[in-house]
């Protein structure tokens, strides 16, 4: 009798083990489908610094003849286009659901690689930039709230902070590329292969969603309860998980369909102190100057007198960097709440930048000051990509309410994409005009943020959506 029970024992356990594999067999594949999105944002963002320089070659050497002028407006398109996108697809994403919105934001990834590709005048190149940033911007705001809502609360936080991964994993591939093409090929209209390769994972998002459940968050929304059970069944581990989760998404939607319509929820001091935190979560995310790091590595490190090659193969190193530090982020934040990231992220890129500060102004220019002024960057960037980028994501997939979750997401990572562009715009007139004393102006918004991040925002480590928005409502209401 007790061997039989033994056996039993271990044949139950081996079903529960499988049926776990399996479960995140499933999570697994939908959050990479979905991160898709993230590679093409990354790769994106980062090939336009390997294609530029051929670009700006004349029309008869196969480039596009850019000024400065233009190169700034083919540089920045992509920006502008991705702060209205964000904004754009967190709307779609609330009347038409995540999956659908991730789809034709796919069809936006690979229009607008293959417009760039082979795009005759700046005119088209500006216009296809838009688009394709249009796309970034929607991915950005659409993707992590799709994998929060997939993944349930035990899972949320490392596999929404796989996007921040892929991201950083796209940039990388973008410097890889560009060197490897740059060294390899003789042909000055390599650029338009560069471009090209963007829309590899645009395709594969747009066939992946094909394979994907929806939302079982936003088909509860939507009444369609049943629906969202069959896809619980094969994402949770057991029942009472289910049983939890789908109480807990029917109260909610019970009480929002009793609550005020969006329009005029959109009106509630609670909700509109939540998208003031969601809007300075962008400050803290982008103020911390990460983008003039990402952006202009090599003019800080030519000024210490470090030869081109070496200054652009050290942009190669801020990639391995960001990679590195976002699995040990991944392993982080399962571990440790979303404000304690936060501030200690924060308190290394302050001491980092008044460092490099510090070793800019004080030190003579020669390999002491390279070496030293690269490696407080690289200690910047990864602290950065470890505590601050992946919070900065996940909390943007968790602060708001279901009702208006796609659209005050979107509105917040659109003013995201607002700072990203204020600050790779005003770096290089401050670095003009301040020089290195610039590095203090940084690590002194950099306080500010801190004393934000200590007395603003409220942790949501370790709970659901549905009780994070209970507790955002009494945090944020009315008094």
């Amino acid at each position: 009798m007790d061997v039989q029970k033994e056996n039993h024992t271990q044949n139950s356990s081996s079903e529960n083990d499988s049926l776990n594999l399996s479960v995140q067999q499933r999570l697994f594949f939908i959050v990479l489908v979905a991160t898709m999105g993230a590679l093409a944002f990354g790769y994106d963002t980062g090939i336009i610094s390997g294609a530029l320089p051929y670009m700006t070659l004349p029309v008869s050497q196969g480039g596009l003849n850019l000024t400065p002028f233009t190169e700034g407006m083919v540089t920045s398109a992509l920006t502008f286009g991705s702060a209205i996108g964000a904004f754009v697809s967190g709307y779609a994403s609330d009347r038409f659901g995540r999956r659908i919105t991730l789809r034709s934001l796919a069809v936006l990834f690979v229009a607008g690689a293959l417009g760039t590709t082979i795009a005759p005048d700046v005119e088209i190149m500006v216009l296809m930039r838009f688009i394709l940033g249009f796309a970034v911007g929607g991915g950005s705001s659409t993707v992590p709230v799709f994998i929060a809502e997939i993944a349930g609360p035990k899972r949320r936080a490392p596999l929404v902070s796989r996007n921040e991964l892929m991201i950083v994993s796209g940039q990388l591939l973008a410097y890889i590329v560009s060197a490897t093409m740059s060294l390899l090929l003789e042909n000055p209209g390599m650029w338009r292969y560069m471009l090209s390769l963007a829309m590899i994972p645009g395709a594969l998002l747009f066939i992946g969603t094909f394979f994907v459940p929806a939302s079982p968050h936003w088909m509860v929304a939507e009444g369609r309860f049943n629906e969202a059970r069959r896809i619980m069944r094969k994402l949770r581990e057991n029942p009472r998980e289910i049983k939890n989760e789908m109480a807990q998404m029917r109260q909610n939607a019970r009480d929002a369909r009793r609550g005020p319509p969006a329009k005029a929820l959109l009106k509630e001091k609670w909700i509109l102190r939540l998208v003031m935190l969601g809007c300075g979560m962008g400050i803290v995310a982008q103020f911390t100057g990460v983008n003039a790091f990402m952006y202009y590595t090599p003019i800080i490190l030519k000024s210490t007198g470090l030869g081109t090659s070496a200054s652009i193969a050290a942009t190669i190193g801020n990639g391995v960097v960001s990679v590195i530090a976002t699995f040990a982020g991944i392993r982080a934040i399962s571990r440790f709440g979303r404000r304690p990231m936060l501030m200690a992220g924060l308190s290394v890129v302050i001491a980092m930048q008044l460092a490099l500060g510090a070793v800019l102004v004080l030190m003579p220019s020669g390999i002491e000051q390279s070496l030293l002024s690269l490696g407080c960057i690289l200690v910047f960037l990864f602290f950065m990509q470890m505590c601050i980028s992946p919070v900065y994501w996940l909390l943007m997939s968790e602060l708001f309410p279901m009702k208006v979750r796609g659209v005050l997401t979107g509105s917040a990572v659109a003013f995201q994409w607002i700072c990203n562009a204020t600050v790779a715009l005003a770096f290089p007139p401050l670095l003009s005009q301040l020089g290195n004393y610039t590095f203090f102006i940084f690590a002194g918004i950099n306080v500010g943020s801190l004393i934000f991040v200590a007395f603003m925002l409220p942790e949501t480590r370790g709970k659901s959506l549905e009780e994070i928005e209970t507790h955002m409502r009494a945090h944020f209401g009315e008094e």
